[in-house]
């Protein structure tokens, strides 16, 4: 689940070629006079870069430190190509996507912000590549992935109602995580509906290959997945911001709390009324993480 604002032309679509060809895309928001640390914004699992635009308009036009900022999608998600082969929706090959990307666009060191899977992608790119992130924002996402909030993920990824229209979208989007987000308005369950669905040969569908589903088959919550302490470690060295929504069944209280104890300085912030992921759309948070970047931007390298 994630925020989506009233888009306007203030980024730039670029499309880049991952090393098996497949065409990836990514929105990069470049103000005429960059400063400072860029920004990556890395999405959730069946999330697209427009999730972010709230948060990249204003971090790359808003105040007195305007940044470059890049949002990507993800193969198979957004405007990138769907694969073929839907076992390349893994992370070691998203991986080898986002460094393509970056050193396709110019980026060798930057703030990351990644949600949910967006996250695990950043404490991986931590571990081989260490000198690239000069600090990074986790969104909902830590070492330790709740196995209930996996299974219920698992149970609409790729199996979502085809909605009459974006009205009807945002109904069923309401259903499914109203609970979790009980103080969104009918214009954000629509913003959300036109961010997470689209038009395709007249009728809506989602905005990702439903075939992603997949990558959740082998699941099961009796075997949970290895935990990321040794990637999450690798972030040692640079500011870390953790984002939590206090009604996420993805990363728990008592996860971030075992993040804490591993870090001399961890800057933890919680949404209260959202779920998983957080919107990161709101003034406040927007603000919040603005400061952030900037000291990340005086923090020594590595």
């Amino acid at each position: 689940m994630a925020g989506a604002a009233n888009l306007k032309p203030v980024f730039i679509s670029r499309t880049i070629t991952a090393t098996d060809g497949l065409k990836l895309h990514a929105r990069d928001y470049s103000p005429r006079v960059p400063h400072g640390l860029a920004v990556v914004c890395l999405p959730g699992l069946a999330r697209t870069s427009a999730d972010f635009h709230p948060l990249a308009e204003a971090l790359s036009g808003g105040g007195t430190h305007p940044r470059r900022v890049l949002a990507l999608d993800y193969r198979g998600r957004g405007l990138s190509e769907y694969d073929p082969n839907p076992a390349n929706y893994a992370l070691h090959i998203e991986l080898s996507d986002v460094l393509k990307v970056l050193a396709t666009l110019d980026v060798t060191r930057a703030v990351f912000i990644g949600t949910s899977r967006g996250g695990i992608l950043t404490m991986l790119l931590a571990s081989i590549a260490p000198a690239m992130i000069a600090g990074a924002v986790l969104n909902d996402i830590g070492p330790v992935i709740e196995p209930a909030g996996l299974m219920r993920i698992k149970g609409y990824v790729g199996k979502l109602p085809q909605p009459e229209s974006f009205d009807d979208g945002a109904a069923i989007l309401r259903r499914l995580f109203g609970a979790q987000f009980p103080n969104l308005t009918a214009e954000d369950w629509l913003a959300n509906a036109r961010n997470t669905f689209k038009l395709e040969n007249g009728r809506l569908v989602p905005a990702y290959d439903v075939k992603l589903s997949t990558t959740l088959d082998a699941f099961d919550p009796e075997k949970p997945i290895p935990a990321l302490w040794k990637e999450f470690d690798a972030l040692k060295g640079v500011p870390v911001m953790v984002v939590r929504g206090a009604n996420s069944d993805i990363l728990s209280p008592a996860t971030v709390e075992a993040m804490r104890a591993r870090r001399d300085a961890l800057e933890i912030v919680e949404i209260p009324d959202q779920g998983h992921a957080p919107l990161l759309a709101e003034a406040d948070t927007i603000r919040r993480i603005a400061v952030f970047i900037e000291h990340c931007g005086n923090a020594p390298p590595r």
